[in-house]
């Protein structure tokens, strides 16, 4: 009996086993990645690497760890992954060498990073956001009701929808307001019929939903994205952030929104194609300009022509003269390789970069400030 017990558990871990390694072999065969490069170390290193940010990445970092640690054995890994909230601060006093970011860096958290650098930090995409992963850095999605004709957008029109008049855009490549940029009133749309709806759709005026300004990334992200770096909305946005429920238990925002737009015959809203539980609403094509719309699907988020496709980043310091500490750049080097970006695969909730993006961030680290 006892020897049929122990059988039987083998054979229970066997076959989960084999479950695990059918998955990753799926998600492997998933994703292209030949025509990322090889990683082949430059010059061996070691010491002490030290990371601070994003807590939804602590096991992807850990794949990362411990396969550049099978080609430097000598190197170390000292991690405070609570938030992403602490990852330019950790940068900027010199307690951290990466600041491991979850979300793009917002304007206000660079203010003294630049005084105390006089520059801003080297900023490299590791690896895509998620499809439809909850509580992730997931991409976002433009939905109308199924009732509306609309089926696609451009960026401009998405920016004449729920942004506004603006006399200027922050460039985060080089920190600092763009007076060019602007736009006047006559590039905003409020009604369906400016968007070439006719019949009752026509007059009807176009209601917006979204989630909060303040501490919202996706928010931040769809400003940044959509708006080119403005951050005038239109004033009729309705923001939605999370919320204790009566009865117990949180109700986020996401699912907020598409709630509330089910139930606007005429509205328009961002969230996560994960929160359209219903089928109430429509996920629209974008496209950057008039030329190539785009459905969110997962290949797209990963190849990123969705437009409103999303990375995680690590912020890094250089020394005087543009130089970036050597272990660095070899570890970067190795996340931006095809090896690297199998472990993201391997993580499974995060997409790994196609090949025309890690060849910009390769570039990018090879340049000096």
């Amino acid at each position: 009996m006892v020897i049929g017990t122990a059988m039987r558990s083998a054979v229970r871990m066997t076959a989960a086993l084999l479950a695990v390694f059918a998955a990753c072999g799926a998600r492997a065969q998933e994703f292209d990645l030949k025509d990322l490069p090889a990683y082949k170390p430059a010059t061996q290193v070691s010491g002490v690497i030290r990371n601070w940010g994003n807590d939804t990445m602590v096991d992807l970092m850990k794949y990362w760890e411990e396969g550049f640690g099978k080609y430097h054995p000598d190197i170390r890994f000292d991690d405070n992954m609570a938030t992403t909230a602490i990852a330019v601060p950790a940068l900027t006093v010199g307690v951290a060498d990466i600041g491991v970011m979850g979300r793009e860096v917002w304007p206000i958290e660079l203010i003294s990073y630049l005084k105390v650098h006089k520059g801003t930090p080297l900023t490299l995409a590791v690896a895509g956001g998620t499809f439809d992963v909850e509580n992730k850095t997931w991409a976002l999605t433009v939905f109308v009701h199924k009732d509306n004709p609309i089926s696609k957008l451009t960026m401009a029109q998405l920016d004449g929808i729920f942004g506004a008049e603006r006399t200027g855009r922050w460039d985060e490549t080089k920190s600092k307001w763009i007076v060019d940029a602007s736009r006047g009133p006559d590039k905003n749309i409020r009604t369906w019929g400016q968007l070439g709806l006719t019949g009752e759709w026509a007059d009807k005026p176009i209601q917006t939903y979204g989630f909060d300004l303040t501490g919202s990334g996706f928010s931040f992200f769809f400003a940044h994205r959509v708006f080119n770096g403005g951050d005038k909305w239109n004033d009729n946005l309705k923001e939605y952030v999370g919320i204790t429920k009566p009865g117990g238990g949180f109700l986020s925002s996401p699912p907020q929104v598409t709630a509330a737009l089910a139930r606007d015959r005429y509205g328009i809203g961002f969230s996560g194609i994960q929160y359209n539980k219903t089928g109430e609403l429509k996920p629209i094509a974008i496209a950057a300009d008039a030329g190539n719309y785009v459905m969110p699907t997962k290949k797209s988020v990963q190849d990123m022509s969705y437009p409103l496709s999303r990375s995680l980043y690590f912020l890094l310091n250089r020394k005087a003269g543009g130089v970036l500490d050597p272990k660095l750049k070899e570890f970067m080097t190795y996340i931006l390789s095809r090896e690297g970006q199998e472990a993201v695969v391997r993580e499974g909730d995060y997409l790994p970069l196609p090949a025309h993006v890690v060849r910009e961030q390769l570039k990018k680290l090879e340049a000096t400030r």
